[in-house]
């Protein structure tokens, strides 16, 4: 069971705290941990240094592994689910600051913005090697490349369900015809409504969920033959064929581009 998480300073304020940028670093219990639905002034990155965390926003879902983080703009509503043990940084980023995205994405971290993260974390904030420490982070962040890491889902009840479901059985193979008999629509009905919602095939849409688990998973040094089972195929190959077929290159050499930033 998953506890609340909790930030190692029990009266910290987000948005009473004016500097450009604030890293907090939290540890995660072996039990994982949830922060619920929420949302502040500043914009928030959310890094995993090791372990994986889920990031809900009302438009989607976004799983990120280590050496990534998922920028969430300011204003927005979202929720995080860390896995056990996971080491987090959460960025507070002033509006304006830095040159950012003004919706939800995933970008990998490189070794110098992850140093800079870290070390951010472990200052006060109130001296001017704090600012420059901030100055120096604000401007590689938007340098990172944009990793499509990213499971569009509606608020449309069915398809909340269905993405729920699957989400937490992602080696569910229940067809499109048995999923609409579930949720009292027609075969057809339900493949218009997924694509009206989402934009993507029903068998996209599963397939971009395993994808982001995939590497999740892969990220926490699981191996390619886990995975595989762990998503229900019925062959490493298979799998090695569906991720290389979606992302350009088999799991092995995509997890190294995203380390090492080779955008080639």
């Amino acid at each position: 069971m998953r506890q609340p998480l909790h930030y190692p300073w029990p009266d910290f304020d987000v948005d009473g705290t004016v500097a450009p940028a604030i890293a907090v670093r939290v540890d995660v219990l072996e039990t994982g941990a949830e922060v619920a639905a929420h949302q502040h002034r500043k914009g928030q990155l959310v890094f995993a240094l090791t372990g994986g965390v889920t990031c809900r926003v009302p438009s989607g879902l976004w799983m990120v592994p280590t050496h990534c983080a998922v920028w969430i703009p300011g204003g927005m509503q979202h929720s995080n689910i860390a896995t056990a043990n996971a080491k987090l940084f959460f960025v507070y980023i002033e509006p304006g600051a830095a040159d950012l995205p003004v919706r939800c994405c995933t970008v990998s971290i490189s070794p110098l913005l992850r140093e800079l993260i870290v070390a951010l974390s472990e200052r006060p904030g109130t001296d001017d090697a704090d600012a420059l420490l901030a100055r120096l982070l604000l401007a590689e962040l938007p340098r990172m490349p944009v990793q499509q890491l990213y499971l569009p889902i509606s608020s449309e009840p069915r398809l909340r369900r269905i993405a729920d479901a699957l989400a937490t059985n992602p080696a569910d193979r229940t067809g499109l015809s048995a999923w609409a008999s579930r949720v009292a629509l027609s075969e057809s009905s339900l493949s218009r409504l997924v694509i009206k919602e989402t934009g993507l095939s029903f068998g996209r849409w599963r397939q971009q969920l395993h994808l982001i688990v995939a590497i999740r998973e892969l990220s926490n040094g699981a191996t390619v033959q886990q995975v595989s089972a762990e998503l229900g195929y019925e062959s490493v190959a298979a799998f090695i064929t569906m991720f290389k077929k979606a992302l350009g290159k088999p799991p092995a050499k995509y997890l190294a581009s995203v380390m090492h930033h080779d955008r080639t």
